[in-house]
């Protein structure tokens, strides 16, 4: 009986101070939110996520990297205030509802987090696939998370303001000139998206020239409204992705996928060392392997030319000229190189000259895209060529220097020294 006596008075001492009551009721509240958060979080979820990892289709990276799980967990919590708080005595209306409302934007707001978490394991799992590289769905999961954020705060919005989402959006429908002014990039980046992707212009892993922008080397990521390029000195640059449709640029896969990448570099040459070749220079050409048949047939088909030409003068007939003769020695080497794709065309052949020389271009093909093996094998070939067209006689032209001046000017300098007397020589 006195126990029971005791109890009582501590109650009635209890409620002549209700703040305390409502302090002690709202510290349940708390602790009880705080213990299921962690048995969501230290229990529930440890189990699923060791579950989940025993599968064969789990990614153990992947899955510790991003946790859809423990986000919804973070719903708990929330949901425990949110009821629990109706239960604290003594508390006004208005922090009730606006704890109720703070609760129930908090859980909108987990929720979208945690589709777009799951959005973006999808992604990672997706990007796993190696069709992947010809078709990324990055900028698509992008704009399903911009719809869905969108959603998330006209739901909050609606929590605050006690009013239905359609009766906002409706409400919204008034401003949609503005909204289409706000996202006019994301509507052209969407659009340029699915345009890329229908036409498959641009893939992960494609080198891109892009001069307008300054890009210059493969593409390594795509998303709704960037595209996004490393270029070739290591350097970063983002490319909006409309700029990809209107815009021009130049995509290199051509050339990776045939397996061969162009030459095209001309030497040029002297054009006071062409000549025509005498008995002596085709005698000792033909030690060349590569020029031994090629300048006897060519001897053959001059002689039935000429004769056909007998009674005309010598200047009509045709002779052998140095530069014809060594067109024909680099079309033979490139023929007979390792390194040339002999599937694609091979041209040799003269530009327009001009004051700098005449031109011989060279249009090959190597059997390789990668860039290394590219520029050594055609160093190999301009080595050689540059090296061998002495033996035809021919001149590589080139721009005189200062050493090159010096050397005309010595003599002329050399005699007016000589001129001098001694006396005005000293005085110099």
């Amino acid at each position: 009986m006195q126990e029971f006596n005791f109890i009582q008075n501590i109650q009635e001492w209890y409620n002549q101070y209700p703040w305390l009551e409502m302090l002690t009721s709202l510290s349940i509240v708390i602790l009880l939110a705080i213990l299921a958060n962690f048995i969501a979080k230290q229990i529930v979820v440890r189990g699923i996520r060791k579950l989940i990892s025993k599968m064969t289709f789990a990614n153990s990276e992947i899955i510790s990297q991003h946790s859809v799980i423990r986000r919804i967990a973070n719903i708990v919590p929330a949901v425990v205030i949110m009821n629990g708080i109706t239960t604290v005595p003594h508390l006004s209306d208005k922090v009730e509802s606006f704890v109720q409302m703070g609760a129930q934007a908090f859980i909108f707001l987990t929720i979208a987090l945690a589709i777009s978490e799951f959005l973006n394991i999808f992604n990672l799992f997706y990007q796993r696939n190696p069709k992947s590289r010809n078709k990324p769905i990055k900028g698509y999961l992008q704009l399903v998370k911009l719809i869905i954020y969108v959603v998330c705060a006209l739901m909050i919005l609606g929590t605050f303001l006690k009013k239905d989402v359609f009766t906002l959006l409706a409400g919204f429908g008034a401003m949609a000139a503005v909204l289409m002014l706000v996202f006019q990039n994301t509507i052209l980046s969407l659009v340029a998206s699915v345009q890329i992707s229908s036409y498959d212009m641009v893939r992960i892993g494609d080198w891109i020239e892009m001069p307008s922008l300054n890009a210059d080397g493969d593409v390594i990521d795509m998303s709704l409204h960037t595209v996004t390029v490393q270029n070739w000195d290591k350097t970063l640059t983002t490319i909006p992705t409309n700029k990809l449709i209107t815009d021009t640029f130049k995509n290199w896969r051509g050339m990776q996928e045939a397996g061969a990448r162009r030459i095209k570099r001309a030497i040029l040459i002297d054009q006071s060392s062409v000549h025509f070749m005498t008995e002596h220079e085709q005698s000792k050409l033909k030690e060349f392997l590569l020029l031994d048949q090629y300048l006897h047939s060519k001897n053959e088909e001059i002689e039935q030319f000429n004769q056909q030409l007998a009674n005309q003068s010598q200047y009509n007939q045709r002779r052998l000229t140095n530069l014809g003769t060594f067109r024909a020695y680099v079309e033979f080497y490139l023929k007979q190189h390792p390194g040339i794709n002999q599937s694609q065309s091979l041209i040799i052949r003269q530009l327009q000259p001009s004051s700098e020389g005449l031109p011989l271009e060279i249009y090959a093909f190597t059997k390789t895209t990668a860039w290394k093996e590219y520029e050594s094998i055609q160093s190999d070939i301009f080595d050689h060529l540059l090296a061998i067209i002495p033996e035809f006689g021919l001149k590589v032209y080139q721009a005189p220097s200062g050493s090159d001046l010096k050397q005309i000017a010595a003599p002329f300098k050399a005699s007016s020294v000589q001129s001098l007397n001694p006396l005005e020589i000293d005085e110099a």
